[in-house]
């Protein structure tokens, strides 16, 4: 194990990069007024390892790794972190508001449309039964006519075989 202090300049520890097999880097970052321990893995010779930037914290049960905050903000580490997570957490809760508020219109308007549906069809259901009572009435005039005509006819002795009043 190779230790060294430096000051950001990672020239000297670039002479022993030969000579190690794992290389991890230590920072600290000072953004908004916070101080922040970042962890790389520069490099680990002969195994799988994450290119990702950590934070580590130092606990009353040790260091623990957390994971930094990668996004169009940046990487983010600390409070910032938390920020933007609660920031997302309530952009989130917007959108399933958003979508939950639109899914109650969309199911109100559904059921009056439907409510909507029943009243036309109950209307042209009773329209249809109209227009049958109409027939019915139409053909029962039309036989009555033909049944008076007849009985006309027979009373007068005429000729039944016309049915516009020639005779034959």
């Amino acid at each position: 194990m190779i230790t060294a202090l430096g000051h950001g300049d990672d020239e000297s520890a670039e002479n022993v990069s030969s000579m190690v097999d794992t290389w991890l880097l230590l920072r600290n970052v000072e953004t908004d007024g916070e101080r922040n321990r970042l962890l790389f893995v520069l490099k680990s010779r002969g195994t799988a390892h994450s290119n990702q930037v950590r934070e580590f914290v130092l606990t009353s049960h040790g260091v623990e790794l957390i994971d930094v905050y990668v996004g169009a903000a940046g990487v983010l580490a600390g409070s910032a972190r938390l920020a933007q997570q609660a920031s997302e957490r309530d952009a989130e809760a917007r959108q399933a508001e958003d979508l939950a508020r639109r899914r109650r219109e969309l199911r109100r308007s559904v059921m009056e449309r439907e409510a909507h549906l029943v009243a036309v069809q109950d209307q042209l259901d009773a329209e249809r039964a109209e227009i049958d009572r109409i027939d019915l009435r139409e053909r029962h005039r039309a036989a009555d006519t033909e049944t008076d005509r007849s009985a006309m006819g027979m009373r007068r002795w005429a000729d039944t075989a016309s049915g516009n009043g020639e005779k034959r």
